[in-house]
């Protein structure tokens, strides 16, 4: 034999040997995933045979005198994202807990069913993991009634935690006992809304900025025609922090027992309170009535186990955990009934289909309109509103849905959360009702675009665009490092002018307004609640429940079931989906990620990619926006 020939007789030896060891661990790779999946699906039926129960009953094994723990780790919303049931799982299992969203409508439940509960014996406010954006006062003060509701039941609230921050603080000041940790704080500063403005910046790069509004008071395109916040602006924005700040100080003030203007006192003079209680944050809250006691993590853990016994470790007190005890709450409806659908509209508003909890989709929320209009045992819809607005073309295409359900002969109720505003108001106008709480954002009746090109910019370093086109309008096609054309600036501010008047003629049908008062009380201004009521802008000011109820009275309905028409990944798509996450999770590898993620340069990037995220929710074909930036 050859060398040749013995040669390519050990390469093909080599070759074959390795074509079969790649065979195996495929097929011990399948094995492993078939294995894993199977184990998955085991736990998934077992979750939800461990949910499953009656209307009166809740499954959740507690102790009898146990108490309920409200320690939501994350951020507050209106509608959250789907989470995997396998990662709450090994969350559990592992003792992790990660930050996620939380739903105001699952602890207004968990708290609700806790009151009528005879093993729960009171909650445990646990509030310092937990996150709520500047315009959700509405979900905040929600939840504020609903403890208020579980403490006329006889049973009590203990809230406990390292410090309080000014939102956390609306909840604790319902407890019957706050305490602190001797070293902590509770700073309370009120409300603001502030911007930074970059015209000159833009101006230093050579950027042209390209502005098209119609609206007194449209002022999301303001940081980048000026410096300073317009007194357009001030007036609008100062109106509804009044009223924000005074509904929170009346609220705690309420809840403490606190005289008059207290509350105004201690966030107006904190500097001096502070140096009179020399310097000490924890002591200056307790004198000024905010904080009962103040005391270390084993004394506050003491206190609970005097009040609600022992665990079974002997280590902490007796308590169902938020998740565990929302997971067991049974939601199943007795089919005899009929239905009042909600369906939500949460968020930015886009063209086309989005998740729930990430943005509210044209496509996505006409979609579970239309499903709702054809159910023939849904008679009446309530559509929950908590969106800033967005593409004007997404918001017409839900529009023409509802006015669809109406046409079928169902009512149609609107609920807004914390922010209804712009296109979140372009899609409330046609209801038959629209109930705001007293601190929704609503209002914001303007349209705008908005972008930049950089043909001064790129001259600086010597960069040119030239060519030639068939049309006037075919110089566009260099807009960006080349300048916009006049004629393209002229047809898109028609075409914005146009949005507003469309704008006008929406609300003022749907309303029965005329289209000149609508203009007056429109120009892109922002309403709160009770003062968007004077205005007719909003019927009734309740939350989702006074909804509900309105819409069932018009649907002449004594006894109904409501459902949450939205559309959810099944348990498998979940578990699929983040099954490589679970596993990071429980290595621990994305917390090595987190830390990493702590370096300067990390938070920029970071923040890098919010802002590019937030472009992305600026996709409405024809480039016209009904949003509020500044809500």
């Amino acid at each position: 034999m050859s060398d040749r020939e013995s040669n390519l007789s050990v390469w093909g030896f080599i070759k074959g040997f390795g074509k079969l060891m790649i065979g195996l661990l495929l097929l011990l790779q399948g094995l492993i995933g078939l294995f894993v999946m199977l184990m998955f699906v085991g736990i998934m039926v077992s979750v939800a045979n461990g949910v499953a129960g009656n209307n009166d009953k809740v499954s959740v094994s507690i102790p009898n005198g146990g108490a309920l723990l409200l320690n939501p780790n994350g951020v507050l919303v209106e509608q959250s994202e789907d989470i995997d049931p396998f990662e709450i799982f090994i969350e559990e299992a592992y003792g992790r807990n990660q930050p996620t969203q939380i739903e105001v409508h699952d602890l207004v439940r968990v708290v609700r069913k806790a009151k009528t509960d005879d093993r729960i014996k009171g909650i445990v406010l646990d509030l310092g993991a937990l996150q709520v954006p500047g315009s959700s006062a509405s979900k905040m003060h929600y939840l504020v009634d609903e403890l208020r509701q579980f403490k006329e039941s006889g049973k009590k609230i203990i809230a406990i935690g390292d410090y309080y921050s000014q939102d956390q603080y609306l909840l604790a000041a319902n407890a019957d006992e706050i305490h602190m940790n001797d070293y902590g704080n509770v700073i309370i500063y009120g409300y603001g809304r502030y911007s930074t403005f970059v015209k000159t910046f833009l101006e230093k790069l050579k950027i042209t900025s390209h502005v098209f509004r119609v609206g007194t008071f449209k002022s999301a395109v303001e940081p980048f025609m000026r410096d300073d916040m317009s007194p357009e602006a001030k007036e609008a924005n100062q109106a509804y922090l009044d009223v924000l700040w005074e509904n929170y100080v009346t609220s705690v003030e309420q809840s403490r027992g606190l005289a008059a203007g207290s509350i105004r006192a201690y966030a107006d003079n904190f500097t001096d309170i502070t140096r009179a209680a020399d310097g000490d944050f924890a002591e200056a809250a307790k004198q000024s009535g905010l904080i009962d006691n103040l005391t270390s993590r084993a004394e506050q853990n003491a206190r609970l186990i005097e009040l609600f016994g022992k665990s079974k470790d002997g280590e902490g007190f007796k308590h169902a955990g938020f998740r565990r005890y929302l997971n067991a709450i049974d939601q199943n409806n007795d089919d005899s009934d009929p239905n009042i659908a909600v369906v939500t509209a949460a968020g930015t508003i886009v063209d086309g289909e989005a998740p729930a909890g990430q943005a509210a989709g044209g496509d996505t929320i006409a979609s579970l309109l239309k499903k709702a209009r054809k159910d023939d045992n849904v008679k009446a819809v309530v559509l929950r509103v908590d969106s800033p607005g967005g593409s004007a073309f997404a918001s017409d295409i839900i529009r023409d849905e509802l006015l669809a359900i109406k046409a079928a002969g169902k009512p149609v109720v609107a609920s807004m959360g914390s922010l209804a505003a712009s296109g979140g108001y372009w899609i409330s106008a046609p209801a038959d009702e629209i109930w705001a709480a007293p601190t929704t954002i609503t209002g914001s009746i303007g349209i705008f675009g908005y972008f930049n090109t950089f043909e001064n910019t790129a001259a600086e370093i010597g960069v040119f665009v030239d060519g030639v086109g068939t049309t006037q309008l075919s110089p566009i096609l260099a807009t960006g490092i080349g300048p916009l054309p006049q004629s393209a600036s002229e047809i898109i501010q028609a075409s914005i002018e146009h949005g507003y008047d469309r704008f006008l003629t929406i609300v003022g049908e749907g309303r029965d307004l005329d289209k000149d008062y609508v203009d007056s009380i429109g120009q892109g201004r922002v309403w709160i609640g009770a003062r968007a009521q004077e205005l007719r802008l909003v019927d009734n000011i309740g939350d989702i429940d006074d909804a509900i109820a309105s819409a069932a009275k018009l649907a002449q309905l004594e006894k109904y079931d409501v459902v949450e028409m939205v559309e959810r990944k099944t348990p498998f798509e979940l578990i699929l989906g983040n099954m490589s996450m679970a596993g990071m999770k429980l290595l621990g590898i994305d917390e090595r990620m987190n830390i990493r993620r702590n370096s300067a340069i990390q938070n920029a990037m970071s923040q890098a990619e919010k802002q590019l995220e937030f472009f992305n929710e600026f996709n409405d074909p024809n480039a016209t926006y009904a949003r509020c930036l500044n809500c």
